[in-house]
């Protein structure tokens, strides 16, 4: 039994005429008739009386009927979802981001940008660090993340550069410095720093450290927090300066003022890291769509 002689035999079942059902379907009547006939030898039930002036459902038939409608639509709804998911129209993506990187227009950019392409994709949000970031990526977790290089994800995975922004100093606002134009990274040399743990982000933290340390000095670190936001709340209320990417001054926290850098200045750079080969055309197209957009 084929999926055409269940549409055969509905048409015929809702036009009960066999020349009108085989004008609907488009083939001969001899070639129908013929066709219901073997779904009935097949099944060794008789489906219609065959009248004198027509043809009636038998009990069987009227049951065949429902279930053959059932089973069209429900192979209906398969094709659509199959559809649908090869298109990547529907689905889920999983998108990670670091905590730094929230506060970028990049990635509410892409975000945006793919929310308004497929809204019917269910998107999960994870914030992480950059070593968790890299663990989802591997195990699947996740199916793109925006994150802070150091990393290191195998040939299975790409990354590309989304995001190159300068650093800016950030001082409270008190500071004798908050009121100078610009400042160079000799210049906070008896300064005391907050900054990340590297556990949790080895990438701005070696950064960081590797340009002051090109200024001449290691920069004294007298506290250190799990967030960005943490980082600025805690330069507001005087523990220390702080280095940080150019997009965080759009948090708007009373007591900081951001000044750039003259001469050498570390950067931050994000990229935007993703298996090469995803099983998910939902996620092809999330990286594609997002790399474009956090691009621009």
């Amino acid at each position: 039994m084929e999926l055409r002689h269940l549409r055969y035999f509905v048409a015929v079942a809702e036009e009960m005429h066999f020349t009108r059902a085989a004008a609907r379907l488009g083939i001969g009547q001899p070639p129908l008739s013929q066709q219901i006939q073997q779904l009935e030898r097949e099944l060794d039930a008789p489906l219609f009386l065959r009248l004198p002036r027509g043809i009636e459902l038998t009990e069987a038939g009227r049951q065949f009927l429902e279930d053959s409608r059932a089973i069209l639509a429900a192979t209906a709804r398969a094709a659509e979802r199959a559809r649908h998911l090869g298109h990547g129209e529907s689905g889920n993506v999983s998108i990670g981001f670091t905590s730094s990187s929230v506060f970028h227009p990049a990635l509410a950019r892409a975000l945006r940008a793919y929310r308004d392409r497929y809204p019917q994709v269910h998107v999960e949000l994870r914030e992480g660090n950059t070593g968790s970031l890299v663990e989802w990526l591997r195990t699947g977790e996740v199916d793109v993340a925006f994150l802070r290089q150091p990393f290191s994800l195998g040939e299975d995975f790409q990354a590309d550069r989304v995001v190159d922004e300068p650093m800016l100093v950030a001082l409270p606002a008190g500071h004798a410095m908050a009121k100078a134009r610009a400042l160079t990274l000799a210049s906070l040399r008896d300064e005391d720093f907050v900054l990340y743990p590297r556990p949790i982000g080895s990438g701005l933290y070696d950064t960081i450290l590797a340009a002051c340390r090109q200024a001449g000095y290691t920069p004294r670190i007298a506290q250190e927090a799990p967030q960005m936001a943490s980082i600025i709340s805690l330069v507001a209320a005087g523990f220390g300066i702080s280095l940080v990417p150019a997009s965080m001054r759009h948090v708007h926290t009373e007591g900081v003022r951001f000044r750039p850098l003259r001469g050498p200045a570390p950067r931050a750079l994000l990229d935007l890291a993703y298996r090469r080969h995803s099983p998910s055309q939902a996620a092809r197209n999330a990286v594609s769509l997002m790399r474009q957009a956090a691009g621009g």
